[in-house]
């Protein structure tokens, strides 16, 4: 945000708090001072997700089961199918039957989906994860190096993706055992709320095919610097770090992976052509990023060439993350063509949950890693049950930290996010 944008945004503020005030109709004594009680951030919930088992797979079964007590996800929400484990790619007709079934069991009010195996990762030339989100669909596959179809979920303001554009991101709770999968779901469930204080490694390598991205990473350090630490780091590795949060490259494989520390939540991958090839590909398997201790990766399931468009943006991963959304939203509207690319880990996983509030001289501090842009109705009332009513609207722009609300009136209030709007320009 700029300077000039800062100053602006702050001249609207300051008109919108001037026009705090309770309606004359509300009797109830209020508060000694203004106290918060919600400011609405991003981000789905537990039962907002449905978690996909196979039931002749016993490793599944386990995993759905332990990921179920962790994150207090609703029995309905739990949709039970049955398919041959093993394999590597499931047939299309095989899949079209299967998701039908999916369908047909899912409750309306499920918005993403988890599935609870590794393998099948690939359905013919769609990313498994992409054919149970928009279903099987030509259209997402490449022939040859060609684009494919793009997300409507891409960078949006959505929060409820399948009300919105009926479709569901879908993310693997990928391991090589359970007992992998359960430090993985583990590893999501501490990160909840944790703000943790890590840097973002943009690490620019000497492969030029696969370094595409590292155009970019000087503009986004220039917008995330101040918001995250974050550092181009120019090699083939990196190494030795201890508070890695973000870690984005380009090769075949990842040198020295172990050698890190990865903050739980954290998310890394390479741009190559095969990284959603789980087990036994001629590249590093994305598979490898949380077996390091990353919570999340993606890898392409079929040959994508290098296009950008088909691999995460690194700078809208960080954006949406950073506002408080889970990780299967940031990740997943960080593709813009995501029919050939597997998304693999904790998808609840909300590091940057939380907005704080404290009261200071008559008025209100908001803060937060980041604030998710858009227009908030702010609502007032005399006690912390409601009546609730609308007294003014509170715009907040891309790159907000910290909202002063100076001298406004004592009442409980909260703030809605109503308008949305891109976070990375």
């Amino acid at each position: 945000m700029r300077a000039a944008s800062r100053l602006t945004a702050l001249k609207v503020l300051r008109g919108v708090v001037a026009g705090l005030l309770l309606p004359a109709s509300v009797h109830a004594a209020p508060p000694e001072h203004a106290v918060v009680t919600r400011f609405e951030q991003p981000g789905l919930t537990a039962d907002q997700l449905g978690v996909i088992v196979n039931d002749d797979d016993p490793d599944s079964v386990a995993i759905a089961a332990y990921y179920r007590d962790k994150r207090g996800i609703p029995a309905a929400n739990l949709i039970h199918v049955r398919f041959k484990p093993g394999r590597s790619t499931l047939p299309r007709e095989e899949f079209v039957q299967l998701k039908h079934q999916v369908d047909r069991s899912t409750p309306r009010n499920i918005q993403a989906y988890a599935l609870t195996w590794a393998q099948p990762w690939r359905v013919d030339c769609m990313s498994i994860t992409s054919a149970f989100a928009f279903g099987f669909d030509p259209a997402y596959c490449a022939s040859s190096c060609k684009p494919t179809r793009p997300s409507p979920y891409f960078n949006s303001s959505a929060a409820r993706p399948h009300a919105t554009y009926r479709m569901r991101p879908t993310m693997s709770l990928a391991a090589a055992s359970v007992a992998e999968a359960k430090q993985l779901i583990d590893r999501g469930v501490a990160s909840d709320g944790s703000n943790p204080a890590g840097t973002a490694y943009l690490v620019s390598t000497s492969d030029k095919a696969r370094n595409v991205r590292a155009a970019s990473y000087p503009t986004l350090r220039a917008q995330m610097q101040r918001i995250l630490p974050t550092e181009i780091v120019e090699a083939n590795a990196l190494e030795n770090k201890s508070d890695v949060m973000f870690y984005f490259t380009g090769l075949t494989h990842v040198p020295s992976l172990d050698s890190n520390t990865f903050l739980p939540g954290a998310v890394g991958d390479h741009l190559t052509s095969a990284g959603g090839d789980l087990f036994g590909g001629s590249q590093m398997s994305s598979l490898a990023w949380l077996q390091a201790g990353a919570t999340g990766s993606y890898g392409a399931v079929v040959e994508p060439c290098n296009f950008p468009a088909k691999f995460p943006v690194p700078g809208i991963v960080m954006a949406h993350y950073l506002q408080g959304e889970t990780l299967i939203e940031a990740y997943w509207k960080s593709v813009q063509m995501p029919g050939q690319g597997l998304f693999i880990g904790e998808p609840l996983a909300r590091p940057f949950a939380g907005v704080s509030h404290h009261t200071r001289d008559g008025g209100v501090i908001l803060s937060a890693r980041l604030l998710a842009p858009g227009l908030y109705d702010v609502q007032a009332a005399p006690s912390m049950m409601g009546p609730y009513r609308s007294v003014g609207r509170l715009p907040v722009g891309w790159g907000t930290r910290e909202i002063k609300l100076p001298n406004i009136p004592p009442a409980y209030y909260r703030f809605e996010r109503r308008v949305g709007s891109t976070p990375v320009q």
